[in-house]
């Protein structure tokens, strides 16, 4: 009876948790405008986990918790679209437009004041969501037309796509509804992952469109799960139930359920006037959207309308795309720079006479490597087509080789660091040249940028500037020098007064107390970004338990690749490493345990899988905490990567199971004293 009420109590708090965090999921990727910290939500979501953890039994397939990306899979299979998913006609003028509203009013008794829905035309993939009772059951891309790749388990994993839809407004109720829209990347995220493949040696994608399609079509959801993407809903194919009476409230509709609607910057417009200010206006905006859009999706609002217009062989003849022209400029490289990351690769970049590129006057464009460089065949004066394409840094779409100049010869990235004159080499596999020279200054500026910025130790008013001036004149040679810096020694730099200096001082010690995992990130180790250094710290506890781990101590956690747990494993290799470390503590910095960390990989079960069969004498919530305080964890059934399983009286087919895959059994009493109860 006292189980059957623990059970009682988990499954109403397990229903609160999920709908505070659905909830919390529709403020931050539907409304945008979230309403606690990030802080409060992984706080949130750890109690559901646990609680989980603690009841495997009632888990269901739309929980939050269930994003993550099960296994690879061979291949994708397909699905047939239950309504064609058509595309748009596309128009490229104003004159078009004025004809496609005299095409409408003719085909609807002539009436020429109709209502359009105006949207931003989204730069994405265009997929299908299939929901069930609003749990969504399918997840597909468009394909051609008819049939799509079945990508569910990869639809899974983003989590701007509720797994579960909310009973609010006009499709509250609705039995089967085929969701249609666009998954997409923020630019800022985009620059954020490009910078991610150069720091490893991959090959960057061209465009913010090219990265989401790659994304959403990893064989592997772990993959597509780190990648950040973006959904929003623009239209239905089948539905059963009821429809609102127009598209615009059907976007409302869409929105009320959980789902992000393509209404940021979509308009309800009376008349073609009204149409073509609007895309005038998002003409203008484009630029400063957090994403791209390449156009306007012009939609007649009735959905009586839309069905007396029907259908072109591949596209609606009530809807059409309003494309915008490309941002783009014709100018001449006048140069090729190469400059020096952190990790040491070489990156080239055009310098090119500067040019007005959609309004903003460019004057540099990224060639990303070498491999870049050949396959477009550029060249020192060149006259080039360059295009913003979500980059600050726009990018070389072409050479005009009409144009190329009489005696020039192919770029080669040089063989020597432009900065320090070491060698520089490119390993095979790797699309990156990258300086060898662990010391050299601009790796070394790089590497104490990133030390100081605000993501790591936070230090304030330790910009570019005085970092070069620091680390040219020789006073901080790694990130452990800081900490001995005195007022006499800043307030000889350029520009540094007493005032000036004592503020770096107390920015300096202020930072000396940080959490672990911000402190891991710190050190710029490749591969280790913000997201998995807190996995890691949150498995191993603190920057001394990574010293003792092993490559596959590290594999062994979830979300952690063979590549992260090598690159770890090497950086904490390194004698000069751990000194710098060691110099870093020994300066009073105080790496913070997370709070629910475990405790360390000295702990008997760091890293270890155990599973609980048959009655056992302490109850189960008891024994699941002292594997956790032992490092481990516990699931409900067994598989190849479980560790241990504990057999208690009158096992069941989970003993057999682990019988079958060979996994460990132990008795009660071999597991207490295992976890020392």
């Amino acid at each position: 009876m006292e189980h059957q009420a623990l059970v009682t109590e988990a499954i109403e708090e397990i229903r609160k948790l999920r709908d505070l965090i659905r909830g919390h999921d529709y403020l931050y990727y539907v409304l945008d405008s979230p309403e606690i910290s990030d802080a409060e939500y992984d706080s949130l979501f750890k109690k559901l986990e646990e609680l989980e953890h603690r009841y495997p039994e009632l888990v269901t397939p739309d929980s939050p918790t269930q994003r993550v990306g099960g296994q690879p899979l061979e291949k994708f299979g397909q699905v047939s679209h239950a309504l064609p998913m058509l595309s748009l006609s596309n128009i490229f003028d104003e004159n078009e437009l004025l004809e496609f509203d005299l095409r409408t009013g003719k085909a609807l008794s002539g009436s020429n004041r109709h209502e359009y829905v105006v949207e931003p035309k989204l730069d994405g993939v265009a997929v299908e969501l299939v929901y069930q009772g609003g749990v969504l059951v399918t997840g597909s891309t468009r394909g051609d037309g008819y049939t799509g790749e079945d990508v569910t388990p990869n639809v899974r994993t983003i989590k701007a796509i509720p797994l579960k839809l909310s009973a609010a407004g006009v499709f509250a109720n609705t039995g089967l509804m085929d969701v249609r829209g666009e998954i997409f990347m923020n630019r800022a995220d985009f620059e954020e992952l490009n910078r991610t493949r150069d720091d490893r040696g991959l090959q960057p994608f061209a465009n913010p469109r090219n990265a989401a399609a790659g994304s959403i079509r990893q064989l592997d959801p772990k993959i597509t799960s780190r990648r950040p993407l973006k959904f929003a809903a623009h239209g239905l194919g089948r539905i059963e139930g009821d429809l609102p009476g127009t598209h615009w409230d059907m976007l409302q509709g869409l929105r009320d359920v959980g789902l992000p609607a393509n209404l940021p910057h979509a308009k309800l417009c009376t008349g073609i006037e009204d149409v073509l200010n609007h895309y005038r206006y998002l003409r203008q905006v484009r630029v400063d959207l957090p994403y791209e859009i390449d156009g306007a999706v012009v939609k007649v609002n009735s959905l009586e309308n839309q069905v007396l217009l029907g259908m072109k062989t591949r596209s609606p003849r009530w809807a059409i795309a309003f494309k915008f022209q490309p941002l783009q400029a014709t100018t001449r490289i006048v140069r090729i720079d190469v400059g020096v990351g952190r990790t040491g690769t070489l990156t080239p970049v055009a310098i090119m006479e500067p040019v007005s590129v959609g309004g903003v006057t460019v004057s540099r464009a990224t060639l990303h490597n070498q491999d870049e460089i050949d396959r477009k065949d550029i060249r020192e004066g060149d006259t080039v087509l360059v295009q913003r394409a979500g980059d600050v840094i726009p990018e070389v779409v072409e050479v005009l080789k009409e144009l190329r100049p009489e005696g020039s010869v192919a770029y080669g990235i040089p063989d020597r660091c432009p900065i320090c004159g070491s060698s520089a080499v490119r390993l095979p596999g790797q699309a990156a040249k990258r300086c060898v020279n662990v010391s050299c200054p601009a790796r070394l500026k790089e590497t104490i940028r990133h030390f100081a910025s605000r993501g790591a130790m936070d230090i304030e008013g330790l910009g570019t500037k005085l970092v070069e001036q620091l680390v040219d004149r020789g006073y901080v040679k790694n990130p452990a020098d800081l900490y001995v810096l005195d007022k006499e020694t800043l307030s000889s730099l350029d520009r540094m007064a007493d005032k000036s200096a004592m503020n770096i001082l107390r920015a300096l010690d202020r930072s000396k107390r940080v959490s672990a995992d911000r402190f891991l990130y710190s050190l710029g180790i490749p591969l280790v970004g913000e997201h998995v250094a807190r996995v890691l710290i949150m498995a191993f506890n603190d920057i001394q338990a990574l010293f003792h781990a092993t490559g596959n101590d590290m594999t062994s956690i979830h979300g952690i690749g063979p590549e992260v747990a090598q690159s770890v494993a090497a950086f904490f290799g390194e004698d000069k490493n751990r000194y710098m470390i060691g110099r870093l503590l020994d300066a009073g910095v105080v790496p913070v345990p997370l709070e629910g960390a475990s405790p360390g990989s000295g702990a008997p079960l760091t890293g270890k899988t155990v599973v609980f069969t048959g009655a056992i004498s302490v109850p189960r919530a008891d024994a699941k905490k002292a594997v956790e305080r032992a490092g481990g964890s516990v699931t409900g059934s067994v598989s190849r990567k479980t560790d241990y399983v504990v057999a208690g009286d009158d096992p069941g087919s989970k003993l057999d199971k682990a019988r079958e895959l060979g996994v460990r059994i132990i008795s009660e009493a071999e597991f207490r004293e295992l976890v020392g109860m």
